[in-house]
């Protein structure tokens, strides 16, 4: 891999850890701080479109059933499309308040995130999960 890939992926786990962080202080500016103003954010039952709806909707599970709660992430690969764009595949879960450790199956996604190159920063331009299924489903 070439320098300015190491760099670039090392700049993209950095949104990523940000984003987490942001997650566990309920902080949904900072949740959305490296969101393009146009992305998206598809969840089961769900279409966010925009940094601005995503934001307003993070702040409410904040006030609500996300308070307290942080997440389980484990990243399972990341490849670049092009020069300005990336994707990353997760396995993630959220941990309700008290809660620790890794969630059971049950309440894991796949996650992909679309990753572009703007301006020399990496953001995040949509985000999508999937329940994770057992083998067979």
């Amino acid at each position: 891999m070439s320098g300015s890939r190491v760099e670039d992926e090392a700049a993209i786990r950095a949104v990523l850890a940000d984003s987490y962080k942001a997650w566990e202080a309920g902080d949904a500016d900072g949740m959305v701080a490296d969101y393009t103003a146009d992305a998206t954010a598809i969840m089961t039952g769900s279409l966010r479109d925009g940094r601005d709806v995503i934001r307003e909707n993070m702040a409410l599970g904040f006030a609500g059933p996300l308070k307290g709660s942080s997440t389980f992430n484990k990243q399972l690969s990341l490849r670049f499309v092009g020069r300005d764009a990336a994707i990353v595949i997760s396995e993630s879960g959220i941990l309700f308040a008290g809660e620790t450790g890794e969630p059971d199956d049950r309440r894991k996604v796949n996650a992909t995130w679309v990753f572009e190159k703007r301006d020399g920063q990496w953001l995040i331009a949509a985000y999508h999960n999937s329940p994770v299924l057992a083998p067979g489903q």
